[in-house]
């Protein structure tokens, strides 16, 4: 199989705003924009990312799968995860749910979570501490 594209697209019932708060906070930028779809899109990397938000009752979704997003984390990769601490959490006040630290696995993060509860989880690697790096099967340049 050859991928054209893969994104996570939210079910929500606050389409236009989960759309503005991934404009305002993560860069992404309209691709398309209707009242039940929009569809989202972050350039300036060697591959764009995107992400799509669909109204939740919308008829493309079947009948018993028409839910809002639930139990879902969205991973975030920067450079300087304390920089966007201070950007997100500290200036822009977003909900803090998981208060930043470095895991012995290899990253520090914090969550924080969109206007529907999905979390976010902000994330910088880190060298892993000697007992994790065993685990790692790809090794980083």
């Amino acid at each position: 199989m050859k991928l054209s594209s893969f994104y996570p697209v939210l079910l929500t019932e606050k389409v236009a705003e989960t759309a503005a708060f991934y404009v305002s906070h993560f860069g992404f930028e309209l691709v398309f924009e209707a009242d039940w779809y929009v569809s989202l899109k972050k350039s300036g990397t060697d591959m764009p990312f995107e992400l799509a938000i669909l109204d939740a009752a919308h008829a493309t979704i079947p009948v018993s799968f028409r839910n809002k997003v639930n139990g879902l984390i969205l991973n975030f990769e920067v450079e300087d995860v304390d920089a966007e601490y201070e950007r997100l959490i500290r200036e822009a006040k977003l909900p803090l749910e998981l208060d930043i630290r470095s895991e012995d696995f290899g990253q520090r993060h914090f969550i924080t979570s969109d206007p529907n509860g999905v979390l976010i989880d902000m994330i910088t690697v880190i060298p892993p501490a000697e007992h994790f790096a065993d685990q790692y099967k790809e090794q980083t340049p």
